[in-house]
């Protein structure tokens, strides 16, 4: 791996010192001067970030938030990379995560964006600490890892929206998920970042050492060379590890299933979309017998499931006999399971987020309850603390409780591995399912309270990953849209478009497969969290001896 050694792109520091060469003289006031234009930077690397997402789509540009905070940092003290983070994360979050404000206003959207744009700051931060070390490269690649490992799980079980990984719905960056999971594509994404920043800055010696002796001149050129095939060699293995995934096909792999999916749409966006409960369920109840009018007529084919939303009877069902037989009367109609997402009362003071196995004539059947309730939306933790910053919080009138159960589901003879809304994002939910026998992947969905924004297609993106991830058709039933099928290979199939009802029937192989991702679970995510650790251990020693010397 080249070391890409040269100096900052503002030519004020001098060559990073090698092992045994004397300490390094601390930033010039001439280099701090330049803190404007570093800003500037690091804006421009989270607004690249920004970009990459769908929505704009422009996977490419996915290197450029590690490629700019790299440039930006690199010789930079401490506190200097954490502003520098900082303005990174601003740029990335404050835009992404806008969906969340629309109709709660800007204080949630911005407390969610600045929290996480924290732990991007503390990135800057770590990253200029290793930004002098051999291989920096390699280090602050790693580092992306670790920081969003972090990030995914703290605090209240984490929020790991934006992760790197998740931009490459296309490109060759995306088979690598297969191979190491969402970490693996993540750190691709960040080593051909940070290898590009290397190559500019090795550019820039060379550029400097043009009227220099002529050795100097070679080994700057041959520097910048080595950085540059390195950076081109991260999509390359991507590519060639495309090869052994190639295909997408929805029906290989195993025995067949035909699986229905059904958008009943919601009489209005925002956060009221279910004040007319009654209405989202006979939405799905219409829609479902109409599947059936097709099915009895030969215009489609008989499923042998059907899939609903979440939130597609926030009536329970158990208690109200009314919803309870509208439900009935559709599985009984399609003459098939029905997977109902469905709120329900208890345990105690709790309400839970179920999906519900409905059978013709036999009625409900197994369960899942969601085991990742979200925190502010789905249950506000010290609701009395955080009442004292927005009143909103009381939008949320009772809590969630969370399942302890994975969502493994024997459904119509399909073994179906349930996540509820925003489980998709976290690793070890999704990792779960499959390791439990799940032969595809099932997202229930309700996007309804985010409205037209981009927050339907950044969902939809999470399951073309783990389609890819695991080796298995994804289908996402969302009350509103966007309901897909995605192929194993990370191909939308079948999509809806928002606020519109809709249907799909489709044939589907229930796959058994273990990919490496799967085989190797999280460990490639620990490993590269420890290299990270290791390299900010390795250059806080360093700076510490400089300190002493």
């Amino acid at each position: 791996m080249p070391a890409g050694d040269g100096g900052p792109v503002t030519g004020t520091l001098p060559r990073p010192a090698g092992p045994g060469a004397p300490a390094q003289p601390p930033p010039s006031a001439a280099d701090r001067s330049r803190l404007p234009w570093r800003t500037l930077l690091a804006a421009a690397g989270g607004l690249s970030m920004f970009l990459a997402f769908p929505g704009h789509d422009v996977i490419v540009l996915a290197v450029g938030g590690p490629a700019a905070l790299a440039l930006a940092v690199r010789g930079q003290g401490v506190r200097a990379g954490l502003w520098l983070g900082l303005v990174t994360g601003l740029a990335f979050f404050v835009p992404l995560l806008s969906w969340t404000g629309v109709y709660v206003g800007s204080f949630p959207w911005l407390a969610l964006a600045v929290s996480q744009a924290l732990f991007v700051a503390l990135l800057g931060g770590l990253t200029a600490m290793v930004s002098r070390l051999p291989l920096w490269p390699l280090w602050a690649a790693a580092l992306w890892v670790a920081d969003e490992a972090v990030r995914g799980r703290f605090p209240y079980g984490g929020f790991p929206w934006g992760r790197l990984g998740f931009s490459q719905t296309d490109g060759p960056l995306l088979a690598l998920a297969a191979y190491g999971g969402v970490p693996l594509v993540s750190f691709a994404v960040a080593l051909t970042g940070t290898l590009l920043a290397a190559t500019v800055l090795a550019l820039t010696r060379a550029w400097r050492a043009a009227g220099g002796p002529v050795r100097e001149r070679r080994a700057a050129s041959g520097r910048a060379l080595r950085t540059g095939a390195a950076a081109l060699a991260v999509p390359l293995v991507g590519g060639i590890a495309w090869l052994p995934l190639a295909g997408g096909s929805l029906t290989a792999g195993g025995e067949t299933a035909t699986v229905a999916v059904i958008q009943g749409d919601v009489p209005r966006a925002g956060l009221d979309f279910n004040a007319q409960r009654r209405a989202v369920l006979d939405n799905h109840v219409q829609q479902t017998l109409r599947l059936a009018a097709d099915v009895a007529a030969g215009r489609r084919a008989q499923p042998d499931v059907v899939l609903w939303p979440e939130n597609s009877s926030d009536i329970d069902p158990y208690r109200n006999a009314d919803a309870g037989a509208q439900i009935q009367r559709a599985a009984d109609a399609v003459g098939a399971p029905v997977l109902v997402g469905a709120v329900v009362e208890g345990p105690g003071e709790f309400v839970s987020n179920t999906a519900i196995v409905w059978a013709p004539e036999d009625g409900p059947g197994d369960t899942y309850v969601k085991r990742h309730p979200v925190p502010f939306a789905e249950y506000i933790p010290a609701r009395d603390f955080f009442r004292f910053f927005s009143e909103k919080v009381d939008l949320v009138g009772r809590d969630f409780a969370a399942g302890d159960e994975a969502g493994v589901l024997d459904v119509g003879g399909i073994r179906l591995g349930d996540l509820i809304c925003f489980e998709v994002v976290y690793d070890g939910l999704v990792r779960d399912v499959v390791d439990g026998g799940a032969g595809m992947l099932v997202v229930q969905t309700n996007n309804a309270t985010f409205g037209y924004t981009d927050e339907s297609a950044q969902q939809l993106a999470l399951s073309r990953v783990r389609a890819v991830e695991y080796g298995r058709t994804v289908a996402v039933a969302a009350t509103s849209g966007i309901s897909a099928i995605v192929a194993p290979d990370g191909t939308v199939v079948r999509s809806s478009e928002l606020f519109e009802p809709d249907v799909f029937v489709e044939e589907i192989a229930q796959r058994d497969d273990r990919t490496v991702a799967q085989r190797l679970g999280a460990a490639p995510e620990w490993l590269l969290s420890a290299v990270a650790l290791g390299a900010v251990a390795w250059g806080w020693s360093r700076r510490r001896g400089r300190a002493a010397a």
